[in-house]
C-alpha cells in the first residue's frame, strides 16, 4: 500500500550558489561523504547534487513530516551510475519512517537543462 508519494525539482544553479556561498560548510550540512565523493566526480556535480537534494525534499514530503527533527543528512541517495538510486535512511529520519510504518522505498532521479526532478513513492504493509 502507497505511505506517500513526494516529487521535488531544484534549479541546479540554485544548488551551485549555495555551495559557492558557504562552501563545505553547506556541503556537510545537506550531502553526505558518499554524496559528495559521487557527485565529486561527474561533469556537472551541481547538477547530481541537485538531484539528491530534490530527492531528499520529494521524500519528506512523502513522509507528510517536512524535516521536522531530522537532518538533511540523515537522507541519502546512493548509487552507481548504471544502477538504480536507492534512498537509505539513518538516524531520525529511520525513525521517522519506521514510526509511519514505511517498508519500502522508490526513487527517481532525472536532471536536465539546469533542473533537477525526483520522485519518491513510500510503501507500507497495511
Amino acid at each position: 500500500m502507497i505511505l506517500g508519494i513526494g516529487i521535488d525539482q531544484v534549479d541546479t544553479t540554485r544548488i551551485a550558489d549555495l555551495l559557492d556561498r558557504f562552501g563545505a560548510r553547506g556541503e556537510r550540512r545537506l550531502f553526505t561523504d558518499e554524496e559528495l565523493r559521487r557527485c565529486g566526480d561527474r561533469p556537472r556535480p551541481a547538477e547530481c547534487l541537485a538531484a539528491r537534494f530534490a530527492a531528499k525534499e520529494a521524500f519528506v514530503k512523502a513522509l507528510g513530516t517536512g524535516l521536522r527533527g531530522m537532518a538533511w543528512t540523515e537522507i541519502e541517495v546512493r548509487g552507481a551510475e548504471n544502477e538504480r538510486p536507492q534512498l537509505i535512511l539513518h538516524g531520525n529520519a529511520a525513525q521517522a519512517f519506521e514510526r509511519r510504518g514505511g517498508t519500502g522505498i522508490h526513487v527517481s532521479l532525472t536532471h536536465e537543462a539546469g533542473t533537477a526532478t525526483a520522485t519518491v513513492l513510500l510503501e507500507t504493509a497495511d
